[in-house]
């Protein structure tokens, strides 16, 4: 079914040459997004030249990525909103979340230009910094791939087009970040130093509800090592076969495919933890619950924060 919204872009005019048909070029770009090998390994699996794996994992790298729009979006609807923010609040308690958000470093060769090492990260390695937000099934509801190893996560999501759709209210909801993104209305961080027991149940609820984007960039690279163990691909190639994978990654949860393997030990350690803070965070009230109203008089970043811990986590 997947193959038939993208054959019309891999079929070839003619059958001359020994053209490959559109299922074994799909098979070539899998193999590659899958191992993250040379593409000239990649060719001698299939029998075929480093160039043709070239020209074939970009061709269908494009095909694919024109689905993004399909496959990589929002909750849109009311149905979808309520759906999402039900599915966070069952796992962590944490009312009106529509997404996780974080940033993810995808290593690749040094670009080879004069501004080659912004690419570098804090890390010493070449990278591309991708920005994610998922649902806790490990859907990805929204990605950012164009941004160099050295920008702050911050920075990205302060110049995305996300962003301006959470300012503007065009998206109903809540995001959940780490610490390394400001607290806003929209998004809601961790409390540094803590010291009520309503700010740690906050702060636990909020780990739960964030969890899920660690899960699934963990799920995405273990599905597609190619991410985990870098592109040797140009530039300009690199970023719209990020964009593929993930699409390639949303189709699969969609059809609910098995995840690839765990390790078994930081698997042991995650259950361990989310426990933990389970018993912290305790019984709460039912998930259809209004978000809190912010007063007049409450800091405009932290607002919506203070206000959640006062009314809901007291």
């Amino acid at each position: 079914m997947f193959l038939l919204q993208i054959k019309h872009k891999l079929e070839f005019p003619t059958t001359r040459n020994q053209c490959l048909t559109p299922m074994n070029q799909l098979l070539v770009a899998l193999r590659f997004y899958a191992t993250g090998s040379f593409q000239l390994v990649v060719g001698d699996t299939f029998a075929i030249s480093k160039t043709t794996v070239c020209l074939t994992v970009h061709r269908v790298t494009d095909a694919i990525a024109t689905l993004r729009d399909k496959y990589v979006k929002l909750p849109s609807t009311g149905e979808e909103e309520r759906s999402t923010m039900q599915s966070f609040y069952s796992r962590s308690k944490m009312p009106g979340v529509i997404g996780a958000i974080d940033c993810t470093h995808v290593p690749i060769q040094s670009p080879g230009s004069d501004n080659a090492e912004i690419y570098r990260n804090r890390k010493g390695f070449f990278s591309v910094n991708v920005q994610l937000v998922c649902d806790p099934t490990g859907y990805i509801s929204n990605v950012v791939a164009r941004w160099p190893g050295s920008v702050h996560d911050s920075t990205i999501f302060d110049s995305s087009q996300l962003r301006a759709m959470m300012e503007m209210q065009q998206i109903t909801g809540i995001l959940v970040g780490d610490g390394g993104y400001a607290c806003r209305r929209y998004m809601l961080t961790p409390v540094n130093n803590a010291t009520t027991a309503a700010e740690r149940a906050y702060n636990a609820a909020q780990i739960l509800a964030r969890n899920c984007i660690e899960r699934t960039i963990g799920i995405l690279k273990r599905r597609f090592p190619a991410l985990k163990y870098g592109l040797r691909l140009k530039l300009t190639n690199t970023l719209p076969v990020i964009v593929a994978i993930v699409v390639l990654h949303n189709i699969a949860v969609t059809l609910g495919e098995d995840e690839p393997d765990d390790d078994e030990e930081l698997l042991q350690y995650i259950v361990e933890k989310r426990l933990k803070l389970l018993a912290d965070v305790g019984n709460q009230s039912p998930a259809d619950i209004d978000l809190p109203t912010v007063a007049a008089n409450q800091p405009a970043a932290t607002a919506m924060r203070r206000a959640l811990i006062d009314t809901h986590f007291t």
